[in-house]
């Protein structure tokens, strides 16, 4: 029987399909590592993760053993049941990052959701807000899933547009700036919360100014509102520390983590906060059947320890700050600027191709062996998984900037 080929295998997802994705015309069936392989055996270097969940590398064999080995003995309970997973799992989430308890999901629109509504149960129970008038801010450009909540804080027309009627009590100001949440918590009582990405991922990885996180913090505190920091992308190591908010040694009042929570092996996603937020759910008021099931408890617990054992966020900060030494000798005519932290980053490709788009400089990395994402017209993110070598960070850049030659051979 002949091979089916990655043609056939495109036509399939074509035929049969939603076209609610544009990806990179690679069918991969294969990943070790930062590698990964197409069904014809062709070896690619992984810059997406996988919008970052793969920060363990792919398949790690840590982690494929533990899955073996769990899937073997129980996988799914639900929560109708007590399993002998959750509460280890559970302890160790909250000894990790320093919380008092943790609410396990499993993807991480679901997590932000529940962040939502753990905000405004406190807003109505604790803070006093009337009930139904709770608001919660958001800073534009954020993006936290596609979900019907989530669209209803987007900026993005590509993600709301004849999606409506949308959530009430959502309102958004400018990222990175201060002086309009201030101005916001200031004047309106009833905000019960300020869900903000530490770094913006999908917007193209937009750092904040130095401090932004803590001076949110400690406005926040200052109108008793609740700050949720929504690191599903930017945490587990992502950024060069366990977490982006430790750039600024801060904790935020509910944390959000999901994506490289598993390690890529399935999805798991938690929320994180303190006891007067988290005991105001009661028995049926929220839940999940597949969150906190043993399988993705055991799974989520050693994809921890690996990033700890492993020093991951330690090599993410220096092979990150590497990246971005090679990506700045990139002439200015093809790259107009260069931004990241960690080994979360990217480019903006610059005016000259206007004419070929980063969606195009995409497709001709593909070619030369890199996988990689545009996001928007002119920016391509760049992150690999978090155990990325110094000699596959340089392998990395020669094939970007073969990638480049090879394209400006073309225009002229």
């Amino acid at each position: 029987m002949q091979q089916a080929t990655s043609q056939d295998f495109i036509a399939l997802e074509k035929q049969y399909g939603a076209f609610n994705y544009k990806p990179v015309p690679v069918v991969l069936a294969k990943g070790q590592g930062v590698y990964v392989y197409d069904v014809e055996g062709k070896e690619y270097i992984d810059c997406l993760s996988a919008y970052s969940a793969v920060n363990q590398g792919h398949c790690h064999p840590r982690l494929v053993k533990t899955m073996q080995e769990q899937a073997a003995q129980l996988t799914l309970t639900s929560r109708a049941f007590y399993n002998n997973q959750l509460g280890p799992f559970s302890e160790y989430m909250c000894q990790l990052f320093g919380f008092d308890r943790m609410l396990p999901m499993n993807s991480g629109v679901e997590a932000c959701e529940t962040a939502v509504k753990l905000a405004r149960k406190w807003a109505y129970l604790t803070k006093g807000i009337e009930q139904d008038k709770a608001r919660v801010l958001f800073a534009t450009g954020n993006f936290w899933g596609r979900s019907i909540a989530a669209i209803s804080s987007s900026s993005d027309p590509d993600s709301y547009s004849d999606f409506g009627p949308f959530v009430p009590g959502f309102d958004v100001i400018p990222y990175n700036d201060l002086q309009a949440l201030e101005e916001k918590l200031k004047f309106d009582e009833q905000i019960c919360a300020f869900m903000v990405e530490p770094i913006q991922g999908e917007a193209g990885v937009i750092v904040p100014s130095e401090g932004y996180m803590a001076k949110a913090k400690a406005l926040c505190e200052k109108y008793n509102v609740l700050l949720i920091a929504d690191e599903v992308q930017t945490g587990i190591g992502r950024t060069g520390k366990l977490l982006a908010c430790d750039w600024d040694g801060i904790k935020p009042d509910i944390l959000v983590l999901g994506k490289a929570l598993s390690g890529g092996m399935m999805p798991v996603s938690a929320v994180l906060t303190s006891d007067e937020v988290m005991l105001n759910i009661k028995p049926g008021q929220h839940g999940s059947t597949f969150g906190g099931s043993p399988l993705a408890c055991a799974v989520a617990m050693e994809a921890l320890r690996v990033i700890v054992d492993e020093k991951l966020a330690e090599n993410a900060e220096s092979m990150g700050q590497l990246f971005r030494e090679l990506l700045a000798t990139l002439p200015s005519h093809r790259v107009k600027a260069v931004r990241g932290k960690g080994l979360l980053n990217a480019i903006d490709v610059a005016p000259y191709a206007n004419e070929k788009t980063a969606w195009d400089v995409c497709l001709k990395l593909k070619e030369k062996g890199l996988l990689a994402k545009q996001t928007h017209n002119h920016t391509i993110r760049f992150a690999p998984p978090l155990v990325i070598t110094k000699s596959q960070v340089e392998q990395a850049f020669e094939r970007i900037n073969a990638a480049f030659d090879e394209m400006e051979a073309e225009l002229n």
